[in-house]
């Protein structure tokens, strides 16, 4: 039958514990084996002699029979010096896969493009700065100002109380004021009254119509008195 140096799994959750056994090929990891030969305790630094224990004699007999470690186990046995392992060699590992390759050339173009672009912008003209004229040039010129805005504000200050005194007297000229417009107002309609004129009587209004018709009988009578005459 087949048979292997190799690890059974042992110890609690999170905390493994491996024993170095000589198994049948065909039985399962932790299943049944024929005999311990070491130990191995990962959780234990590299440094520690308990991390991996070996029975060197038991190990040299088995491998005389013909029992194959696995990969693990030929490392232990080849830092004890009891095999030795060849070094595996495989190019492909380190290369990258398609998808990957496709990202990295996709990253490569975009930042490609993005210095062609930086590089085709022109640089922004540096801005002058902006010199306040307001701003007096020296501190002689900013006193004279102040002095001269100072004589400003007490005038400004001196016209406030004349200015509130004037209300006092506003009452008097607005008797005044409406004493004139009411003179005034008089003086018109007496302007503009029509002078009374003589109303005629009912005899005086006649008179002409009168006339009119004692005229008209004298023209009637005159050709009637040449005729007459005439006959």
């Amino acid at each position: 039958m087949p048979l292997k140096l190799r690890l059974a799994r042992a110890g609690a959750k999170k905390r493994p514990f491996y024993r170095i056994v000589v198994a049948d090929a065909r039985s399962p990891r932790d299943g049944r084996f024929i005999e311990i030969v070491g130990t191995y305790n990962p959780i234990l630094p590299k440094d520690d002699d308990n991390r991996v224990k070996l029975k060197e004699e038991r190990i040299q007999h088995w491998l005389g029979v013909g029992a194959q470690p696995t990969d693990r186990v030929l490392r232990f046995l080849d830092a004890a010096g009891l095999a030795k392992r060849e070094p595996r060699h495989n190019p492909q590992k380190a290369v990258p896969g398609e998808k990957a390759r496709e990202r990295a050339e996709a990253a490569a173009a975009a930042a490609a493009g993005g210095g062609e672009e930086k590089a085709a912008t022109p640089a922004a003209p540096a801005k002058a700065p902006v010199v306040d004229d307001a701003t007096p040039d020296t501190p002689a010129e900013a006193t004279a100002e102040v002095a001269a805005a100072e004589p400003a504000e007490a005038s400004d200050k001196e016209a406030e109380p004349a200015e509130a005194e004037a209300p006092a007297g506003e009452p008097a000229e607005a008797e005044a004021a409406s004493a004139e417009a009411e003179a005034a107002a008089a003086e018109s309609t007496e302007v503009e009254a029509p002078a009374a004129q003589p109303t005629e009587t009912s005899d005086q209004a006649d008179a002409p119509e009168a006339e009119a018709a004692e005229a008209d009988d004298a023209a009637e009578e005159a050709p009637a008195e040449k005729a007459e005459a005439a006959s």
